[in-house]
């Protein structure tokens, strides 16, 4: 399975359910997993295990697969709202390869906006998934982590925000968690989850892909509002 078929099964639902196709990720990864594991299961790798009398780990090979792959439908999601605004939106893996070889300028100057100065330890990349910039001046407008659930890295979310609002150079830029919440840490506000005091206090804020309703708040909404928030930023 690549990500062309996870990307097709969304875009199956886009077609049921329109604009509120966004509530039903974790359905589309449920699909997924199914296909998954029968490739999985008739890979030549797994199929040299059974025969070696060994049980081939799919949990495990799905896990990664997952983790690899939501941020890339999240991009797929948004792409198009994000240019039509003037911006442009790109994986933050992209920006790491070794001292910016290969870079082109955009994406060089993108991310000399969006390093971490660690004084005598160096410049560093913030851990992020996708980056919103300004492809003109390649000035970051947002960057956003995505997981299913928020134990996996909503700590580390907030940690980047502190670490780039402490720069003048990077203060402005917005930090963003986007997730189906597959635990239910952000549905209620009171009483609050850690994971949603987190969410609250330290970041920029929580966009939510779940078919369940949230409380929401200034700073977790569902992911509808996303764009609506976006814009807000241009106009300031």
């Amino acid at each position: 399975m690549e990500i062309q078929d996870l990307i097709k099964i969304y875009d199956i639902k886009k077609k049921k359910y329109g604009i509120q196709a966004y509530r039903h990720i974790s359905n589309v990864l449920i699909e997924a997993k199914e296909q998954h594991k029968k490739d999985f299961f008739e890979s030549k790798k797994a199929r040299e295990k059974i025969t070696n009398g060994k049980v081939p780990d799919h949990e495990q090979s799905w896990r990664a697969f997952k983790g690899k792959n939501l941020e890339k439908v999240i991009e797929h999601i948004i792409k198009d709202e994000v240019v039509a605004l003037g911006l442009d939106v790109v994986n933050g893996n992209s920006l790491e390869r070794t001292n910016g070889k290969n870079l082109s300028i955009e994406l060089s100057l993108l991310k000399r906006n969006l390093t971490v100065d660690y004084g005598e330890f160096g410049l560093h990349l913030p851990d992020v998934d996708l980056i919103i910039y300004d492809s003109k001046t390649s000035k970051v407008v947002a960057v956003l982590s995505s997981k299913v659930t928020l134990r996996e890295r909503i700590a580390q979310t907030g940690y980047w925000k502190i670490k780039l609002a402490s720069d003048k150079a990077t203060k402005h830029i917005k930090v963003y968690f986007v997730t189906p919440d597959e635990d239910g840490t952000l549905t209620v506000k009171k009483p609050t989850k850690k994971g949603r005091a987190i969410v609250e206090i330290d970041t920029d804020g929580s966009y939510v892909l779940s078919e369940t309703n949230i409380e929401e708040s200034d700073k977790v909404k569902m992911f509808d509002k996303f764009i609506d928030d976006l814009k807000k930023l241009l106009i300031k």
